[in-house]
């Protein structure tokens, strides 16, 4: 398996629902440790990584975290409640196999409900909802499902799902935003430049952008790139209008997101990325979203505001577990950001 792809695999199948990125942190700093001058966390948990050098600074930010779910309650039975941690549709989550993380060791476990055999017809014809789902370990009882470390609190993940498809595509969980950490990291392991480099794995995106909100506040970089995924409608069931994004046509660069609320990328950031792709023959596609938002927009708020992008990788079936991305649009993506960062002198002064 190509390197590229096992360190995609790693990031993939590691554990890291937000506020608990640890694992993910892990692979990401080993990745890192031999191109970078430094690694260290801040507070809230954010990995920095720096490549010293002088004027413009750049940051480059990946969020670490998946969405996920964390148990709220064991019942007498010994069936797991759960809450759900960032944007899940409810019956994505039926029927799947789970990982309990807890302080004692991983479990197994899967998500059940009541089955269609005992529900009435309008019972079937409803979403079952994720306040009815509950978690099955397979032990009898509160009591043996606690003395196995399960408690409220614990957190909870998809089970590890990455595999290779046909075309050179990928599947697994939390390629949103594990493909976007990949991405990077490649963008560091390709930079060649002089300015200097802040490449950040944040925490909490998925939760409310809370750990670019802090390290780039901490940071005051001169510019920003993050490296995300983007919703693709190359696929049935939505229409180019809601989404043109297509696999294999090139890493999808925002114009803007959530209508506005979010990101609108200033037009020197635009331009930089866009004679970035030109000049270094990078086939792009721009991204106008009406839903969502990424990690930039809280880095281009931060302080008096910080001039921000985002490239993505586009992504199909997004927030399911089974995401699906094609390993060039990510190859693409990781030389555009260096390749980006590497002329940002020419745009961006302190």
């Amino acid at each position: 398996m190509d390197e590229r792809v096992k360190l995609l695999a790693s990031l993939s199948n590691a554990p890291g629902i937000s506020g608990y990125e640890d694992r993910v942190r892990e692979v990401a700093q080993t990745a890192l440790e031999d191109h970078v001058d430094e690694i260290r966390y801040d507070r809230m948990g954010n990995l920095i990584a720096v490549k010293n050098g002088g004027s413009p600074t750049v940051m480059l930010a990946a969020h670490m975290d998946e969405i996920g779910l964390m148990a709220k309650y064991v019942d007498d039975d010994g069936f797991i409640r759960f809450v759900t941690f960032g944007g899940w549709f409810d019956q994505t989550l039926l029927n799947n196999s789970v990982t309990l993380h807890t302080k004692k060791g991983d479990i197994h476990g899967v998500i059940g409900s009541k089955p269609p055999h005992l529900m009435e017809k309008d019972e079937r014809d409803k979403t079952i909802k994720a306040k009815d789902m509950f978690i099955d370990i397979g032990a009898d009882g509160r009591e043996a499902v606690e003395a196995l470390g399960v408690r409220p609190g614990t957190p909870i993940t998809l089970q590890p799902r990455f595999h290779l498809l046909q075309n050179g595509r990928l599947t697994g969980k939390a390629l949103d935003d594990r493909a976007g950490v990949a991405m990077m990291i490649e963008a560091v392991r390709r930079y060649t430049g002089d300015a200097t480099l802040y490449a950040v794995g944040t925490v909490q995106e998925e939760v409310g952008l809370k750990g670019a909100k802090t390290s780039a506040y901490g940071l005051d970089p001169d510019v920003a790139l993050v490296s995300e995924t983007a919703l693709a409608g190359d696929h049935p069931g939505i229409e180019k209008k809601e989404s043109a994004l297509q696999l294999g046509k090139g890493p999808a660069v925002t114009v803007t997101d959530a209508s506005g609320r979010g990101l609108i990328t200033p037009s020197p950031v635009l331009s930089w990325i866009e004679d970035t792709a030109r000049d270094s023959d990078i086939d792009i596609q721009l991204d106008v979203s009406a839903g969502g938002t990424t990690d930039a927009t809280a880095i281009h708020l931060a302080r008096a505001g910080i001039p921000s992008g985002v490239i993505g990788v586009p992504t199909r079936y997004m927030h399911s577990g089974v995401e699906v991305i094609d390993l060039k649009d990510l190859e693409r993506g990781a030389r555009l950001i260096a390749r980006a960062a590497e002329h940002a002198d020419r745009y961006f002064t302190r």
